[in-house]
């Protein structure tokens, strides 16, 4: 088992050698230092982050997401990682990044679009920053174009919702394990999804429903609600019918935040209009 000091000497090494041959993006030789880095992360050393940002790799990473060489899918895998880490994604921007993993977002390797949608994912939690760049990009069309060209492929769809999510402002922390269903689409060419987490309280629980629907060739509309489901217990000790009901969900929070849990809806249309017209398409 290394210590700490052989730890550091080893990303050092690998972060050293990507700076060197990373242009060249030849896999044999890159490979390797890869894989180093990428054990660095997902172990979660100590300073592992800092050192990648000093590195100054992450454009050698867009580049490698850009070539689509046989690197690609563990770039993709690295990023991914290296987007659970605030001080690294904060540079994502300025290297490429976030064009870089949508660039391969139209890519039939469904390894490589699993990869790079949990990096989308995961950068735009919580981040408004991010999740404008990416919304500004085009992300949301080619985010549900993946949902409705992979129906059956679980995983994919998952990392998808959790995308649309977090790129909502609406989105909840990987770690509370969000359990996804198809609903009942009552619309034709509509898609819809509710997700569930299995940590509540035991009265109540809040859902989310994620409505995707494809418009016209290249045009996708996305609808992100959440709702809150209250038990029978609830509506006994409430003195009301013990049937199920829906309620939306919505906090007292400040006015943005609750336009926000509201509804959002997000529709691909000409760049010409502004952000605002393009995310903010109706509110309840």
């Amino acid at each position: 088992m290394l210590c700490g000091c052989e730890s550091r000497d080893n990303l050092n090494n690998a972060l050293g050698a990507i700076g060197v041959l990373g242009l060249d993006l030849i896999a044999d030789e890159l490979q390797p230092h890869l894989n180093t880095v990428l054990t660095n992360i997902q172990e979660r050393k100590r300073g592992a982050a800092e050192q990648v940002v000093i590195s100054g790799i992450l454009p050698i990473l867009a580049l490698s997401l850009r070539s689509r060489g046989p690197l690609a899918v563990l770039t993709a895998k690295l990023v991914a990682e290296l987007a659970k880490e605030s001080v690294v994604r904060k540079g994502f921007s300025d290297a490429g990044l976030v064009t870089a993993l949508l660039s391969v977002l139209t890519s039939p390797d469904q390894e490589l679009l699993l990869h790079a949608v949990k990096g989308i994912s995961r950068m735009s939690y919580d981040n408004s920053k991010l999740q404008e760049q990416l919304l500004r990009r085009g992300a949301v069309p080619r985010l549900v174009a993946i949902l409705l060209r992979f129906p059956d492929q679980e995983a994919l769809e998952e990392v998808c919702l959790q995308a649309l999510c977090n790129l909502s402002g609406m989105g909840v922390a990987e770690e509370a394990g969000m359990v996804w269903e198809r609903g009942t689409s009552v619309r034709p060419g509509e898609s819809v999804f509710h997700g569930v987490s299995p940590h509540t309280c035991g009265l109540a629980s809040s859902v989310t429903q994620v409505c995707a629907s494809r418009w016209a060739p290249g045009q996708y509309a996305v609808n992100v609600e959440v709702f809150q489901r209250c038990s029978a217990s609830f509506w006994s000790l409430h003195g009301s019918k013990r049937t199920a009901r829906w309620f939306p969900f919505f906090s007292l929070g400040s006015c943005s935040d609750l336009c926000q849990l509201i509804k959002f809806s997000m529709r691909n249309v000409p760049p010409t209009k502004s952000l605002k017209a393009r995310v903010f398409h109706t509110f309840l």
